[in-house]
This record gives C-alpha cells, structure tokens and sequence, in this order.
C-alpha cells in the first residue's frame, strides 16, 4: 500500500486523530491538489479552486497536528469527494 493510501486510510477512519503528522497532512493536502500559501507565524494555509473552504493549519507539540484539524480535512475530502492519489 502506498503512502498516499495508508495515510488516506488512517485519517478517514478517525481513529487517530492525534497521532497524524504534520507533515503527512501537508502531504496529503497537496496530493489532493491544494495550494499551499503561508500563514503568519507558523500557520500554514491551503487553498483550492472550486473549493469555498480555506484551510488553516498549523504544527502541534512533537510535529503532530492537531487533532480539530485532522477531523476538518476528514469532513472536506468526504464533503468534496476528493480523489487523493
């Protein structure tokens, strides 16, 4: 299994939240076509023709991301049907 489908897999489950890299979901994000801008600080946000949503992330503690986000991008990929390769 790839990186890209294991990754895709593990965050759709939802089982770990807390324990997604940073960046892995930087990633993740780019692999689904986002386009990556910076933030001020240590924010980071993505963005997506067709898509109204702009995302904002940024590292939590150990270079994991943080949990709320994780889930945000669940609910984007599964609102958008994104097709992540």
């Amino acid at each position: 299994m790839s990186r890209t489908k294991k990754l895709i897999t593990t965050i759709l489950e939802g089982r770990s939240d807390s324990n997604i890299r940073f960046d892995d979901l930087c990633f993740l994000l780019e692999r689904a076509g986002f386009s990556r801008r910076s933030g001020r600080g240590s924010h980071t946000i993505y963005y997506r023709e067709g898509i109204d949503e702009i995302i904002n992330i940024q590292p939590w503690g150990g270079g994991k991301a943080k949990p709320y986000q994780v889930k945000q991008i669940r609910d984007l990929v599964l609102k958008y049907s994104l097709e992540i390769e």
